[in-house]
């Protein structure tokens, strides 16, 4: 293997290390601040198709840690809101108007309450920033709503995430 080769690999788990520690310090200060149950990346890796690609939890068995999602939930239509700057804040799960399939994907994931912001970089939406409270209903307060905006908007102006 060339010495060009090598670097160039070496420069790729480079700034991937760098992508995910400032995800992992990111999402603990989220959940910290928040106090929520848990805070997870979703990141699109194709065209509306993604997967929790990090965490923090208040328990080990709170973990999605690689879920990919309900993807027949979230069609073109879902995306282009997120596409255009759409926040979702949930404060029940059991009472706010939802399609079926998503409600049913929430419980799978004991979620009962959610707070969902894009991650938009020059290329799109990258993924969502989401905080999730499982152990019961919970109003998101404008602070929450902002402080997610601004940690969303963080990740998408790094230059590890804005290259990926």
């Amino acid at each position: 293997m060339s010495g060009d080769r090598l670097q160039k690999i070496a420069n790729g788990l480079t700034v991937r290390l760098n992508r995910d520690v400032l995800i992992e310090k990111s999402l603990s200060e989220i959940r910290g601040v928040l106090q929520s149950d848990r805070a997870v990346l979703y990141n699109f890796y194709r065209k509306w198709q993604g997967q929790v690609t990090c965490e923090t939890l208040s328990a080990i068995e709170l973990s999605i840690l690689g879920s990919t999602g309900a993807d027949e939930c979230f069609n073109d239509e879902y995306a282009a809101l997120y596409e255009g700057g759409r926040v979702r804040a949930i404060a029940d799960i059991e009472v706010e108007p939802l399609h079926q399939c998503h409600r049913e994907f929430l419980r799978s994931m004991k979620v009962r309450a959610n707070l969902v912001v894009p991650i938009l970089t020059a290329k799109g939406l990258w993924g969502l920033l989401i905080a999730h409270q499982c152990s019961g209903p919970r109003t998101w307060l404008r602070s929450d709503i902002e402080f997610m905006q601004q940690q969303a908007q963080n990740m998408a102006m790094s230059p590890t995430i804005q290259d990926s």
